[in-house]
C-alpha cells in the first residue's frame, strides 16, 4: 500500500484520485496523494517564514544588512557573524522549533477531538507543564538539560487526568473540552500557589517562563526540543495518514474495520508529547496550538487540519510573535506569550460564540 490513502492501489492512482488531488511521485512503486491548494499554500507560508526569519535576524539593537544574513546562514565569513550566529540565531531556531511543535500539536489534537477548540492551552496540557516545571523549578531543579522530560511529564499526567475525567462509557468532543477547561483552572491556581512558595530568584524566573518567552533560549533548549521531532517523525507521518480515518464517526469506522479508538488515542499522545516538549523550551506560548491548525484549514480548505500548513503557521506565528515582543516596546523587551495571548484570547472567545450560534441555529 503506497499511498496515502489506504486502499488506494499504487497502479493507478489517478483512477481513484479525489477532486483538488494531484499525485507526487517518490520512487519506483511509491506515490503520494497531494492536495493542491494545500501544496500551493504551504509553498506561500515557507516564504514568508524565510522572510519573517530574515527580518528577526536583521533586527536588534543594530540593524543587520539583509546580504550579511544570509552569509551568516550559508556559513560565509561575515563582519556580523557575531551578532548574527551567536547571539539571534539560537533564540531564532528554539522560536521556529517551539511554533513547529504547537502548530502540530494543535492540529492532532484538535483532529482527535474533532474541535476547534481543543488545543493543548485549553485541555490542560501545557498548564500540566508548566506545573511540572514549576515545581521543579520550586524544588530546586532547574536545568535546562532536564526540565524539558519534566515538562513532557507533567503534560501526559495531565492530559490522562482529563480523558479519565471526561470517560463515561465515551468519550465526547464537548466533555472533553469542557473537562479540560476545569483542569487547566486547577492546574493553573496550583501553580501560581508553587511561585509564592519558591524563592525570590525562583520566583521571578518561574514568572518570566509562565508567560512563554525566548528571552535567553538558545540552542540548549531547542536540541532536546529538535531531537523530540527527529525521533517522533516517523510517527507524525503516520498521523498524516491516520487523521483521514479519526473523521469517521464511529459507525463508519466499524463498517472501514478501523480501530478509531487507537487512532485517536495515538494522535493524542503525540500532540501532548509535542506541546509538553515545547512547554519545557520556552514556556507555555499561549494560543499558539489554537490559531495555527484553524488559520492553516481556512487557507488550504481542506477538510481535514493539514499538518504540514499548521507546523509552518505555527513558526510563523511565533517568528513574527517574538520580533514585536523585542522590537515594539523598545529597549523594553516583552515574553512572546503576551502577543500571541493578544490575539488568541479574541479569537477563543470568537470561537465559542460562533460554536454556540452553529448550534443554536442547527436546532432551531
Amino acid at each position: 500500500m503506497t499511498s496515502v490513502d489506504r486502499g488506494v492501489p499504487s497502479k493507478s492512482p489517478a483512477a481513484v484520485r479525489p477532486a483538488g488531488h494531484t499525485v507526487l511521485r517518490a520512487g519506483r512503486g511509491s506515490s503520494f496523494l497531494v492536495h493542491r491548494r494545500a501544496l500551493v499554500v504551504a509553498v506561500v507560508l515557507a516564504a514568508l517564514l524565510a522572510a519573517a526569519v530574515v527580518t528577526s535576524l536583521c533586527v536588534g539593537e543594530s540593524f543587520v544588512p539583509p546580504a550579511e544574513v544570509v552569509r551568516v546562514l550559508f556559513g560565509l565569513p561575515s563582519p556580523d557573524g557575531l551578532v548574527v550566529g551567536t547571539l539571534r540565531l539560537p533564540r531564532l531556531v528554539t522560536g521556529l522549533l517551539v511554533g513547529v511543535a504547537f502548530g502540530l500539536s494543535g492540529a492532532l489534537i484538535q483532529t482527535m477531538a474533532r474541535n476547534p477548540l481543543a488545543s493543548p492551552d485549553v485541555i490542560g496540557v501545557t498548564h500540566g507543564a508548566g506545573a511540572a516545571t514549576v515545581a521543579a523549578m520550586t524544588f530546586g531543579l532547574s536545568s535546562y538539560a532536564v526540565l524539558p522530560y519534566v515538562s513532557v511529564v507533567g503534560g501526559l499526567l495531565a492530559a490522562l487526568l482529563v480523558y479519565l475525567l471526561a470517560w463515561r462509557g465515551g468519550l465526547t468532543a464537548s466533555r472533553f473540552v469542557l473537562v479540560g477547561i476545569g483542569i487547566s483552572v486547577a492546574l493553573g491556581s496550583l501553580t501560581r500557589l508553587l511561585v509564592t512558595k519558591g524563592d525570590y530568584l525562583i520566583a521571578q524566573q518561574a514568572k518570566t517562563w509562565l508567560t512563554g518567552s525566548l528571552n535567553g533560549r538558545g540552542y540548549d533548549q531547542a536540541a532536546p526540543l529538535a531531537t523530540a521531532l527527529l525521533l517522533l517523525l516517523p510517527f507524525l507521518l503516520w498521523a498524516a495518514r491516520a487523521q483521514r480515518s479519526a473523521a469517521f464517526d464511529e459507525d463508519t469506522a466499524t463498517a472501514l474495520g478501523i480501530r478509531l479508538g487507537r487512532v485517536r488515542f495515538g494522535l493524542s499522545v503525540l500532540g501532548v508529547v509535542l506541546a509538553s516538549v515545547a512547554t519545557g523550551a520556552a514556556g507555555p506560548v499561549d494560543f499558539v496550538a489554537l490559531l495555527a491548525p484553524q488559520i492553516a484549514r481556512r487557507l488550504t480548505r481542506t477538510p481535514h487540519v493539514p499538518l504540514v500548513c499548521s507546523a509552518l503557521t505555527g513558526a510563523l506565528i511565533v517568528v513574527v510573535a517574538d520580533l514585536l515582543a523585542r522590537r515594539l516596546l523598545s529597549p523594553l523587551e516583552l515574553p512572546v506569550g503576551v502577543f500571541t495571548a493578544l490575539v488568541g484570547a479574541p479569537y477563543l472567545m470568537w470561537l465559542i460564540v460562533r460554536t454556540r450560534s452553529s448550534r443554536s441555529g442547527g436546532t432551531a
